[in-house]
């Protein structure tokens, strides 16, 4: 035996050695260690602080369960945050560090903060730091909190695959009752997967000693991976369980070692069995967090896993029957053992850093580490992700799995069985949806939880520092929900979300108010059930990857043309041509206005429905009445959300009885295309109605101004456009291939949208500009467009509309008061909300300095009294136009406001304008049809 190492036993490679690093300091360990397996194998106690007091650290448990070591950890370059130590496998040339403590666990300069303990209890901070401003304690406090430190650059290169599977039945747990249960379901035919987090199965068998059913835990752990695996059964190791949601959602995350990032799967499983054991309960009692003081069954873990022994002189306080195997194994592997009844007395842990003894009533025990075991609790996490209930077991003393969905089960000792020949075959059965009656248990536990009023400081949340008395305070202030309790004071908000602390402070909370523990009830479960790294989450979601950019078919041609491109709609699309000054912009509008501007459309949605019933499901989509509209019309409408809002604008075109083709703004076509979907198998016979996003088959061309028409002309499409009325389309052919023409204006001049198989796009941007050119037509970039809009008072959603904006609040009242269908979001436009006299509604803002163009989001502001926003400016342009600056803006009561004279601030600067129609240019459409 080396240090505190055994010279045989456990999981481990002991023919190979690790080096590594903690606090500055070597050490050394072998495969199959994790860091705290080979930290306590070398001697050291404490590995962790604190969050609040500081106080010295040591292990608690030996895997999810322990809340006090929690290491930042680097490896080759490589580092992460916030790593527990006893569940993160030891790898050659890691260097750890304990978090929330400088310059080590050892000697944390913070640790004088414990002495001010008395001063700094539950919600000291609610009642310290609001007088006179919280702001001016916020900057160190921040300081102060959180754990780990994020290394944003060495962790630039992390990514996470994302699996998406199926089965028949997932195991999660691959303990005794895990292993029996995956067995007995693969071999009668079922497709299993059974995923454990850690890297060899067998749970809590190697705990002990004894046989399982006639063989050594590894040669039965090891028959039956071996049965699952032969019956088509698949095994996922080192594979958490941290989720289930709804329709039998699992997400499981696949730990691959530091070197590489974990894997996501999300698996669908028909049935759910949850098989993931039990954990020991803290006991409580004055100083029960000193280094030293640890979990019985984490100590087991240890010695049977790792082959170490957590101490020599080993005092052991237990009130249930499954101490006595681990006593005899911890006395058989060379450690003096001395157990103690919690019941003599109050017990008291001895010493500072270190624990140096246990006094029991009148008794003390000289030791070097204190056992306890304050019974067992089922692993229930998962149950209640999935909906399950919680009944209470007085014979147990713990919450047991109750009343769930169809297709979640449990067995073994998340199920409250703890004895082993029950939870095997309770376990087949459950796998195989045969009856079984449980017979006695021969587990027997005697209660023994917080007693309020007791002496001392005992600890109920180690890593949060909350105590009894805290538990104290908050209920002689009221906070006597366990949901209240939580978040006054913490207690099971640290990284073990409660594992160690939930039941005591429940406990607790019922002694105080003399109620059973039952009817106090539990916190709420939610994922993930451990800590798991956040690239899990972005998986390869980086960079282009997060929302690939979009490409223009014409994209070559706009580079060879001078474009400046940009990203607009997670589209790269030219925002001008030519050099970067506002003059490139200025010159676009005024060829557009003066002969004619050519424009890339290609982004515009172009989602097509069709159908038997496709008519009648666009009329209840749109906000306008869109049934009535004949074939080769086009109609401009909006899409709500079922609270009334705005959620699109566009332009829809009857190409024949059962067919439309919806327009939608470039950056909505993925929104728009998900909630077609979803209304369309929403109360619709979705073998009716088919919706078919074309967007990126379809290339656009629009040509707009004075000379659109005769450009159009000379192009040999089969179509004259002098017979095209606005709002109407037509289709032609642009030489084989086949074209659409439609007569949409986004200027409010006369303008053409021709559409064409992107394969030609290139074809027809050269015959456009070849006819253009000539009259005096220039490409123009989206800047230009966005100008030419504003100065007629066309929206963008999402710019000149905000979270709040329905269709009457830009002068769109008709179909609300009129349209007898049923559409969506009818409901939420006659609320008193959408009735409201002081709605934002679009207005236009004209200045009367000629120079001054207003700072798009400046605030319109009331003039008397105390100033508040009553309205802000969504778009502002100098127009070239009209030589003079535009803008558009949300104003409360904005039509009734037309003449007015308001004020503006933006950044201290004070600013005035005249509210006026939106529409700057041409109100009465003369240019249209010029």
């Amino acid at each position: 035996m080396s240090g505190r190492r055994l010279s045989q036993g456990g999981l481990i490679d002991r023919s190979r050695l690790l080096r590594f690093r903690f606090d500055g300091r070597d050490f050394t360990g072998h495969p199959g260690d994790t860091l705290a397996s080979a930290l306590l194998a070398s001697g050291v106690r404490v590995m962790g602080r604190s969050f609040k007091y500081h106080r010295p650290r040591g292990l608690w448990g030996a895997w999810f369960d322990d809340p006090n070591a929690v290491f930042n950890v680097r490896l080759r370059g490589d580092e992460l945050p916030n790593c527990p130590a006893t569940t993160t496998a030891l790898v050659d040339g890691m260097q750890a560090r304990a978090v929330n403590a400088w310059p080590n666990a050892e000697n944390d300069l913070k640790g004088g903060l414990d002495l001010f303990h008395r001063w700094l209890g539950a919600g000291f901070y609610y009642k310290t730091f609001m007088w006179p401003d919280w702001h001016l304690f916020e900057p160190s406090i921040r300081k102060m909190a959180g754990l780990g430190a994020v290394d944003g650059k060495a962790i630039d290169g992390y990514v996470a695959d994302q699996l998406h599977d199926d089965c028949d039945l997932l195991v999660a747990g691959g303990g005794a009752a895990g292993l029996a249960a995956a067995r007995a379901a693969a071999e009668a035919g079922y497709s299993v997967v059974l995923a454990d987090d850690h890297p060899t199965l067998g749970g809590s068998l190697y705990q002990g000693d004894e046989p399982i059913e006639g063989e050594e835990p590894q040669a039965w752990v090891a028959a039956q991976v071996a049965a699952i695996r032969a019956a088509g059964g698949r095994i996922l190791t080192s594979t958490t369980v941290f989720g289930l949601y709804d329709h039998g959602l699992a997400a499981l995350a696949e730990d691959r070692g530091f070197a590489r990032a974990p894997r996501l799967w999300r698996l669908r499983a028909r049935r759910t069995l949850v098989a993931t054991g039990a954990m020991d309960r803290p006991i409580t009692f004055a100083d029960n967090d000193r280094p030293g003081v640890m979990s019985l069954q984490g100590a087991a873990e240890f010695l049977g896993r790792y082959g170490v022994l957590a101490g020599q002189r080993i005092a052991v306080l237990s009130n249930n029957s499954h101490s006595a195997p681990i006593v005899a194994r911890l006395r058989a592997a060379g450690a003096e053992v001395i157990e103690a009844d919690p019941a003599e007395g109050a017990p008291r842990a001895l010493g500072g850093k270190r624990l140096s003894g246990v006094q029991i009533g009148a008794r003390k025990i000289d030791c070097d580490t204190l056992l306890v075991s304050g019974g067992l609790t089922p692993t229930v996490h998962l149950w209640r992700h999935a909906g399950g209930k919680l009944d209470w077991s007085a014979e147990k003393a713990a919450f047991v799995p109750g009343a769930g969905p169809d297709h979640m089960l449990a067995a073994g000792a998340a199920n409250g069985t703890f004895d082993l020949d029950p939870a095997l075959a309770e376990a087949r059965a459950a796998a195989l949806g045969t009856p079984h009656a449980t017979g006695a248990s021969g587990y027997r536990v005697r209660p023994l939880w917080p007693q309020p009023g007791s002496k001392g400081r005992q600890w109920i949340d180690f890593q949060h520092d909350v105590t009894l008395k805290d538990v104290e305070l908050a209920a002689r202030e009221n906070y006597v929900s366990v949901e209240h309790l939580k978040r006054y004071t913490t207690l099971g908000m640290a990284a073990d979300q409660g594992k160690t602390a939930n039941m005591a402070g429940l406990a607790a909370m019922a002694a105080i108010q003399g109620r059973p523990i039952p009817e106090v009830g539990t916190t709420t479960f939610r994922p993930p059930f451990v800590p798991v790294p956040m690239e899990l989450y972005h998986g390869t979601r980086r960079g282009q990857a997060v929302n690939p950019l979009k490409r223009l078919e014409l994209e070559p041609q706009h580079r060879a043309a001078g474009a400046a491109m940009g990203e607009y709609g997670g589209w790269l699309r030219p925002a001008w041509y030519g050099p970067e000054d506002q003059s490139a912009i200025t010159a676009e509008v005024q060829a557009a206005r003066q002969a004619a501007g050519v424009f890339d459309g290609s982004p515009l949605g172009k989602i097509e429905v069709m159908g038997p019933d496709a008519a009648a499901f666009v009329n209840f989509i749109y906000y306008n009445t869109i049934a009535t509209l004949e074939p080769g019309h086009i109609r401009y409408g909006f899409m709500l959300r079922e609270n009334g809002l705005i959620f699109d604008d566009g332009v829809i075109a009857r190409l024949a009885e059962d067919r439309f083709l919806i327009s939608c703004s470039s950056s909505h076509v993925a929104g728009v295309e998900a909630m077609l979907e979803s209304w369309r198998q929403d109360g619709n016979d979705p073998d009716r109605i088919f919706v078919h996003d074309t967007t990126q088959h379809w290339a656009t061309i629009t040509v707009t101004g004075p000379q659109a028409r005769a450009i159009v002309a000379a192009l040999d499409t089969g179509a004259d456009p002098a017979t095209l009325a606005h709002m109407t389309l037509t289709e032609g052919r642009f030489g084989d291939s086949p074209l659409r023409i439609a007569r949409v204006s986004f200027t409010g001049d006369a303008s053409f949208e021709l559409s064409v198989p992107a394969s030609r796009a290139a074809d027809l941007w050269q015959a456009v500009l070849a006819a253009g050119t000539p009259l005096g037509a220039r490409p123009i970039g989206l800047e230009a467009m966005s100008v030419l809009r504003a100065e007629k008072g066309f929206i963008m959603v999402g710019k000149d509309t905000d979270g709040e904006t329905m269709p009457h609040d830009l002068g769109f009242d008709v179909p609300r008061r009129k349209k007898k269908a049923a559409f969506v979001g009818d409901r939420a436009l006659q609320t008193e909300a959408a009735n409201a006299a002081d709605r934002r509604q679009l207005v236009g803002l004209r200045v009367a300095d000629s120079g001054t163009v207003l700072p798009t989001g400046a605030h319109i502001v009331t003039g008397d009294g105390p100033q508040r926003s009553i309205g802000f400016v969504t778009s502002s342009y100098f127009s070239p136009t009209l030589d003079r600056p535009i803008a558009l803006a949300l104003l409360e009561s904005g039509q009734q406001r037309i003449g007015d004279r308001v004020q503006l601030r933006h950044l201290g600067q004070s600013l005035s304008a005249t509210v006026t129609a939106p529409c700057a240019l041409d109100p009465e459409g003369e240019r249209l049809n010029a």
